[in-house]
């Protein structure tokens, strides 16, 4: 088994210590540490932090970045994304994914949940470079097929799975779409194999008004999440992407079922879709996590931005300065999303998964250094990021990702052909 030493870094609370990497976890973290080791990194001048995880993104959208901006969500759906994805191979999709990892990578993030077309070509992006990934069997039964295209890659999914094809650093998610994309012959399915085979469920869900307002008056004034309930999808297997247009009721409801939350604030905003309400949420003990959206609604997929993003909506909408602190933003970017997909990672202590980032202390951005997640929160960006590592394996060493050129070549190539179709 391999080790790794990481020698003389600092720690977010100011401390320098060595870390100790054997195989794919954390061996030992102290103040000097002997013995023989395959790799060692001089961690003096580096700050090591937990990397991020990011709960809610659709990869391949990279391709689709910058070209439907400034547009109402459903306006922006109808009229340009659908009929730009209709073009899109499985060859585009693994293109797109290979940026996506790429950029995350070089952003700290080392786990993504991802909904998409062609999953296994987002499967392979992430085995290829190195991250973790919950990889979603979508349901989406308002295409001209309903749906039986994506059954049958789901099909192949699970077959894939059972034979072992996959490495422990990827699961498979139930996904369905949305509440006006999916039946509820399908939601009941999927709430039925999530119960039988503890598989996790990732919804878009109350995004907007209109979508809340639309779903009532075909339901005879029922809320999506009463339905949702009925139904028996409200549980900790349940994770709600937006989740923004809830009363006291419902938030209160989501948290007594266990249900998760992930939160797009740069998303949101972007799309005018709403302010998700931080505090009532976080008061209601239900699990927040963070998700980037993908790239044709955010532009870029940095957790960086949706931290800061995340405080600072937090106590707009409270209106409060109190609400949402550095530590919370950043345990909600990183430890939550950890927990929200079992991931025995987010701390850097002996035992855990060896997932960390090192941050340059020469950075601007991280200078002075009186409260460094102050500074991670607020004022870092991705330039900070020198060295990423997940599950025991370095991704990124001073801020080189093996291939990358290759990685951009190929994904300007296949926007080119989306483009001239």
């Amino acid at each position: 088994m391999s080790r790794m030493l990481i020698s003389r870094v600092t720690l977010i609370d100011g401390s320098v210590v060595d870390i100790a990497i054997s195989g794919n976890r954390f061996e030992l973290v102290a103040p000097r540490i002997e013995g023989s080791f395959d790799t060692v990194i001089d961690g003096a001048g580096l700050l090591a932090a937990p990397p991020f995880f990011n709960t809610h993104t659709h990869a391949a959208m990279t391709l689709l970045r910058g070209i439907a901006d400034d547009l109402e969500l459903f306006e922006w759906l109808n009229d340009h994304i659908w009929p730009a994805e209709a073009k899109l191979t499985a060859a585009d999709i693994r293109a797109g994914s290979r940026l996506a990892a790429l950029e995350m990578i070089k952003s700290g993030t080392v786990f993504f949940n991802d909904m998409y077309f062609h999953p296994l070509e987002t499967i392979r992006a992430a085995e290829e470079l190195g991250m973790r990934a919950a990889i979603g069997m979508i349901t989406l039964e308002s295409v001209p097929d309903g749906g039986r295209g994506f059954e049958e890659r789901n099909r192949e999914l699970r077959e894939l799975e059972a034979q072992g094809a996959f490495s422990d650093r990827i699961s498979l998610m139930l996904a369905p779409h949305a509440l006006y994309t999916v039946s509820e012959t399908a939601l009941r399915r999927i709430a039925a194999e999530s119960a039988e085979h503890n598989r996790i469920v990732h919804i878009h869900l109350a995004e907007t008004a209109r979508e809340v307002r639309e779903f009532r008056a075909s339901h005879g004034g029922k809320s999506p999440i009463d339905y949702l309930d009925e139904i028996g999808l409200l549980s900790p297997r349940l994770l709600i992407a937006h989740a923004i247009h809830l009363d006291d009721r419902e938030i209160a409801l989501l948290a007594e079922r266990g249900v998760i939350f992930s939160h797009m604030p740069c998303s949101n905003r972007k799309l005018v879709s709403g302010a998700f309400r931080f505090r009532a949420v976080e008061a209601s003990g239900a699990l927040i996590t963070l998700g980037t959206d993908g790239c044709a609604s955010n532009n870029n997929l940095s957790m960086f931005d949706e931290m800061k993003n995340c405080a600072i909506l937090a106590k707009e909408e409270a209106g409060d300065p109190r609400v949402c602190p550095a530590e919370t933003a950043f345990a909600v970017a990183t430890v939550n999303g950890a927990r929200a997909f079992g991931i025995d990672s987010g701390v850097i202590e002996a035992g855990r998964l060896a997932d960390l980032v090192l941050y340059a202390l020469d950075s601007p951005a991280l200078t002075p250094a009186h409260h460094q997640v102050s500074n991670l929160v607020y004022a870092a960006d991705s330039s900070a990021v020198d060295t990423v590592i997940c599950d025991g394996r370095i991704l990124m060493r001073g801020r080189k990702v093996p291939g990358e050129t290759e990685i951009i070549a190929e994904a300007r190539a296949a926007a080119a052909r989306l483009g001239s179709r």
